[in-house]
């Protein structure tokens, strides 16, 4: 619930002004307010329990803290973790316990943006979490099992807010439109741009509205169209924070359409990060990594060509060099794959991590100087070109005394059936070796 101030504020914003007051005219989080849904058995059960609200911007955390407020007639208390420091969260604690002492109601203490608290700070209402003074509720738009506190969050509910579809946007542009804007006439096409425009966000939408309705006051204009909200309306920008879930999440999407095989949706993500802001060069750098993660030795021209793609954005920059890197995604796409190097990789990581520290056999030792020759560095090495196939069957290239390892485990795709089967005939020469060295032993 709104404070009475701002919502009879003339001057307040539209959002503000538009603030739902009762549960029923919250819009969206159906998943969550529904008939049976764990907020609304909540408000329904009357006994607040602290919580974490993580979700995009506009998608109502901060309606859904004054609500609970007021249906649980509790003292309402909001700071910014972006604006707030240690005094603040004091004087918060200082007037729940005031309010406990003279009115024996519960404070409700709302921290918006909590993830940008620090340790200390979110350490701070711990106590009173749990001696029952406060009910805390924490909003978010960073993921809280990386960014909150895992003594807080042990303690708090978390319930994941979805942006807004379109559907809801339509509902909630036409309670604006009947309520503050009844005059003004928007065609078809144009409400279908803002709601793009807004692009999920609830507050975003309605800031655009109020942006429209007052150049239209200005210029005493009542129908809008769509060249006329491209010359009032600054350029769309989309949900995607540089440092945040939007940006990780896209990434993913990107990587795992890629690996997916899938061109089309490959290039989706890519230009959509690109015209949200991404910065090309770290673009440029996974498409290096997918290169060499999921397709390998599969096709090695994937991985030139991904470097390619990296050297040719450095020498032209945008918007030219993006075009080297959406070819490289569709040709990283369509590519064989394989992990299979990927998996060999870690595997020896994880092999020599646990094992212990073994030393070189001295057939492999390097014979630099005299010195070390007589020591016996290199004895008995079989120079490889020198053997038949080029390939000195049965030799051993790992420590005395270590039982043989295979990390790497080529698949049947692209060039790694071709390496496929030239191990496979290795391994056999090195087995018969193995067999004449047994029947030639007594």
């Amino acid at each position: 619930m709104t404070d009475s101030a701002s919502a009879h504020n003339p001057a307040a914003p539209l959002a503000e002004k538009l603030r739902p007051r009762i549960l029923d005219n919250v819009i969206g989080q159906s998943h969550l307010l529904g008939a049976g849904k764990p907020l609304q058995l909540v408000f329904d059960a009357g006994k607040p329990h602290s919580m974490i609200l993580w979700g995009p911007p506009g998608s109502g955390k901060t309606t859904l803290a004054r609500l609970m407020a007021h249906a649980f007639d509790a003292e309402f208390i909001a700071i910014s973790a972006v604006l707030a420091g240690v005094k603040d969260i004091r004087e918060a604690i200082e007037r729940a316990q005031i309010t406990l002492q003279h009115t024996d109601k519960p404070t409700l203490l709302f921290v918006d943006e909590v993830h940008r608290f620090n340790k200390a700070q979110q350490d701070a209402f711990l106590p009173h979490v749990e001696q029952g003074l406060i009910t805390f509720i924490g909003a978010t738009t960073e993921n809280p099992s990386f960014e909150v506190n895992s003594a807080l969050l042990s303690r708090a509910q978390v319930y994941a807010l979805h942006a807004l579809t379109d559907q809801e946007l339509q509902q909630l542009f036409e309670r604006a439109h009947r309520i503050a804007m009844p005059d003004l006439q928007l065609d078809s096409d144009a409400i279908e741009l803002l709601i793009s425009y807004a692009d999920g966000d609830a507050r975003r939408l309605l800031n655009l509205l109020e942006q429209v309705q007052n150049a239209a006051a200005t210029e005493k204009i009542t129908k809008i169209d769509v060249d006329y909200l491209h010359r009032v309306l600054t350029r769309n920008v989309r949900r995607f924070d540089k440092g945040g879930d939007a940006f990780y999440d896209q990434i993913s999407a990107l990587h795992k359409s890629v690996r997916g095989s899938h061109p089309d949706a490959a290039l989706y993500w890519l230009t959509r990060m690109l015209d949200a802001g991404a910065d090309p060069r770290y673009l440029a750098r996974r498409i290096v990594r997918m290169a060499w993660e999921d397709i390998g030795l599969a096709d090695p021209r994937a991985i030139q060509i991904a470097n390619d793609a990296a050297q040719t954005y450095d020498r032209l920059g945008s918007p030219e060099g993006e075009l080297a890197l959406g070819q490289a995604v569709i040709y990283l796409a369509v590519a064989a794959k394989s992990n299979a190097g990927y998996v060999a990789f870690n595997q020896a990581k994880a092999f020599i991590k646990r094992d212990k520290s073994r030393t070189v056999p001295m057939h492999l030792r390097n014979a630099s100087t005299k010195l070390l020759k007589e020591l016996g560095h290199g004895r008995e090495y079989r120079y490889a070109h020198d053997e038949p196939n080029a390939y000195a069957a049965g030799e051993n290239y790992f420590p005395d005394n270590m039982a043989a390892v295979q990390f790497y485990q080529p698949t049947t795709y692209g060039l790694e059936a071709k390496i496929r089967e030239k191990l496979g005939y290795l391994h056999s020469l090195d087995k018969q070796a193995e067999e004449n060295e047994t029947d030639i032993d007594p």
